[in-house]
């Protein structure tokens, strides 16, 4: 079993393609051996051990995804979000205990800022002609301090990410080389990824579903990735022509966006034929996954991953794909656990998983920890915070996050059945159901919808359809129409926080 970053590059000699780019040369599997070579032999001059951890403010593209790839395999890395602000940026250095920060060449922004405020050690990129291939230089005088030449085993830190913290301050979550390994392995499992694949990269690259699903999957079953500079919906069929990809993987959001614009661009969708569509990250409405199946006449596989689980923990099969369910086991154990005693139950409950790609543990969070985890059969069990049951065929289907489930007067109603429901709306294109607090109620159930171009629908129209096909606590007592909705950095619609954002109600 590989168990390291490093295993997972060392074992395609065969393959030719690594890592291709608009206007770049391919990176070979060869040329990334010796990039990650030359990376570890790099930072160890500069003083960086294999347990420092080392920030990365690059933007989407093959450069990234190498400096992921290769410093990983050398030290901890801990990739931001480019869009930070310098207040942002200082806390999430100063939280992860950052020794050095890594920039491209030319960057002058809010980053730089403050990591030199923190006294990080600056690196910066130097690109290649080869997608991805690049240099290391530090500003400033070096220190002269030499690191030891060990390289990272499975159980030091590879990944560090923050929670995305809606409610709370963010959780710190370390993820292992065995972590990050056994879940790109897993990945590449369920995909049946072989060298012959290739992946069109357009998720954001500081977020686990790029960062494993995309890159690393692709690493472990020795296929090529093209990277994109982001998503960018008028010009994805473009990258889909010259990048010629077998599969991609993205949010919902970004599916939907994609098939808004799928019918101008059939001619390209004939021309290079998917494999497979992958969706994870947020649940993808059936009707969506319907649609997507037609328009490329290829099977759309929906997993269910979170950070915690280095990603994925379950996957719809290549043969068999549920509308509307998450997929079965894929990886870790996944079962049902009571939603507030540390016990495995039958039903709906708590979805929990056990496995080598579950994290150890949340950094300095004891309280954290000991909510999340508990003991039962003699395995260690992660509580995802999802709530969920099993069809008949082990296929998973979640009803919400349970800090999400809306209480209306003591009755529970699951977002994404209403989501579900007004989906079938024919003029409806997206919609994302959230809780909307009432003096009384304590909850009321609200809805944003964004119709389909040339459709109209106005609340009434709207309420009267969902109430012809659900009961009436379910139905939405306030339903905003807009353009776009508000989405976070990876381009998921987020209901925590939703009626504050749309303003119906005063920021907390």
């Amino acid at each position: 079993m590989i168990t390291t970053l490093k295993e997972l590059i060392a074992v395609h000699d065969d393959v030719q393609l690594a890592v291709g780019a608009p206007d770049r040369e391919w990176l070979t599997y060869g040329g990334l051996r010796t990039l990650a070579d030359s990376v570890q032999s790099e930072l160890r001059g500069l003083g960086i051990s294999a347990k420092d951890r080392v920030a990365i403010v690059l933007p989407n593209g093959p450069d990234m995804a190498t400096a992921f790839i290769t410093i990983a395999q050398a030290a901890t890395t801990a990739p931001l979000n480019p869009n930070y602000r310098e207040e942002e940026f200082e806390f999430y250095l100063d939280d992860l205990k950052a020794k050095a920060l890594v920039v491209e060449a030319d960057y002058d922004g809010p980053a730089l800022a403050a990591g030199e405020k923190l006294g990080l050690q600056i690196l910066r990129t130097h690109a290649k002609p080869e997608a991805g291939k690049f240099s290391l230089s530090q500003d400033g005088v070096a220190s002269g301090e030499v690191a030891e030449t060990e390289t990272p085993g499975e159980s030091d830190i590879a990944l560090i990410l923050h929670t995305s913290g809606t409610t709370s301050r963010p959780k710190i979550v370390p993820l292992l080389q065995s972590n990050v390994a056994a879940s790109a392995q897993n990945i590449a499992k369920s995909l049946s990824l072989t060298s012959d694949d290739r992946c069109l990269s357009v998720m954001p690259l500081f977020h686990i579903h790029g960062l494993v699903a995309a890159v690393s999957a692709t690493f472990a079953a020795g296929g090529s990735i093209w990277c994109a500079p982001g998503f960018d919906a008028l010009r994805f069929f473009s990258w889909m022509k010259e990048a010629t990809p077998t599969w991609y993987t993205a949010v919902p959001t970004m599916h939907q966006t994609i098939l808004s614009r799928a019918g101008r661009n059939q001619e390209t969708i004939d021309s290079v034929p998917l494999r497979f569509l992958r969706s994870s990250s947020a649940s993808l409405p059936a009707q969506v996954m319907q649609e997507l199946n037609k328009t490329f006449n290829a099977p759309v596989i929906e997993a269910y991953g979170m950070t915690e689980a280095a990603h994925q923990m379950c996957c719809n099969p290549l043969d068999k794909q549920k509308p509307g369910l998450v997929g079965v086991a894929a990886g870790p154990e996944v079962a049902i656990a009571h939603e507030t005693d540390s016990m495995l139950i039958e039903g709906m409950g708590e979805v929990v998983i056990s496995g080598p790609n579950v994290t150890p543990g949340y950094e300095s969070n004891p309280k954290a920890n000991e909510d999340s985890f508990f003991m039962s059969d003699g395995k260690r069990w992660f509580r995802t915070g999802d709530r969920g049951t099993f069809d008949e065929d082990g296929f998973l289907q979640l009803t919400g996050r349970l800090k999400e489930i809306i209480n209306r007067g003591g009755e529970k109603v699951s977002p994404l059945e209403v989501d579900g429901v007004l989906m079938d709306h024919p003029a409806i294109q997206q919609v994302v159901t959230f809780a909307l607090p009432h003096p009384k109620l304590g909850e009321e159930v609200a809805a944003a919808v964004v119709l389909r171009d040339g459709e109209e629908a106005d609340e009434r129209a709207i309420k009267d359809f969902a109430s012809e096909r659900m009961a009436d606590f379910k139905v939405p007592k306030k339903i905003v129409i807009m353009d776009e909705i508000p989405k976070g950095a990876t381009g998921k619609m987020q209901r925590i926080g939703m009626a504050e954002k749309l303003g119906l109600v005063e920021a907390s």
